[in-house]
């Protein structure tokens, strides 16, 4: 059967697309999975969708609730001590994913045991369709830390125990939205490594709800996020500098910065 695969899911708000999300992994050709959703203090029906599926297949789905809103680094945390599984793999409520994700994931984590992360290109998608696709580094190093997250967080999979060993995502307001960054800058300085398959295995819901999200308040974090991640690693002292590069992008007007985003991503896709 294989080793059992653990899905950690906070969900909040997703009502219109919760269940299409979990009937991907349904749909996954490597069958050995359990999902263990936790509902953040959604104000609409996302624990209705949730509760029909726990209903429906409780042996597989597990459905967790905050009593208020938390944030994703403490509903992620919650899920993961919850979790019985050797893989820990991640979804968001309103993404997709191939229905040859988890196989292909384990496969690089059986065939690989110094490999310890594994992520995937994603494609981007709004209500006309999938618009852009990202261009992954298939071997990260720390050096790639230094301008961006090196693993695409929503289409992860990990070793159980190289979150055990950085005990899981902090949970710090300064870390919202970052969150991801932060721990796989955790597991690279405990030793871990990871690859990045560069095949589109997930798609990210990416329209204008998700544009709204990215507020200035969150460049800051990501600026203390990466001066976290550059003493963590002993990164160069020149590169320092590229910690003030996220507040600079949260100066630029949100309709040029999406304009160019949407450039960087097309043109990676043709």
């Amino acid at each position: 059967m294989g080793k059992l695969v653990s899905v950690i899911m906070g969900i909040y708000n997703c009502e219109e697309y919760l269940e299409e999300a979990l009937n991907c992994i349904i749909n996954q050709t490597y069958t050995n999975w359990e999902v263990i959703m936790c509902d953040d203090g959604s104000k609409d029906n996302t624990i209705g969708v949730a509760q029909k599926f726990v209903d429906k297949y409780p042996d597989k789905f597990r459905l967790l609730k905050n009593e208020q809103n938390m944030g994703l680094n403490f509903t992620l945390n919650k899920c993961l001590y919850e979790a019985k599984g050797d893989y820990i793999a991640r979804m968001d409520g309103d993404d997709l994913c191939s229905p040859e994700r988890f196989q292909k994931e384990i496969d690089v984590l059986e065939n690989n045991p110094d490999i310890a992360i594994v992520s995937t290109d994603m494609e981007f998608f709004d209500e006309n369709g999938v618009w852009g696709k990202t261009n992954v580094n298939p071997n990260p190093t720390k050096l790639n830390f230094i301008k961006a997250t090196p693993f695409c967080h929503a289409p992860c999979m990990v070793r159980k125990e190289a979150y055990f060993s950085v005990e899981g995502y902090t949970v710090d307001k300064r870390l919202l939205r970052v969150e991801d960054y932060h721990l796989w800058a955790k597991m690279y300085a405990n030793g871990y490594k990871g690859v990045n398959i560069q095949e589109p295995l997930y798609q990210m819901r990416d329209d204008r709800n998700a544009q709204n999200r990215r507020k200035f308040k969150y460049r800051i974090n990501s600026m203390y996020a990466h001066f976290l991640a550059t003493k963590m690693l002993n990164l160069p002292i020149y590169t320092y500098i590229f910690c003030f590069f996220p507040i600079i992008k949260g100066l630029v007007p949100p309709f040029i910065f999406n304009i160019i985003r949407r450039n960087k991503y097309t043109t990676k896709q043709s």
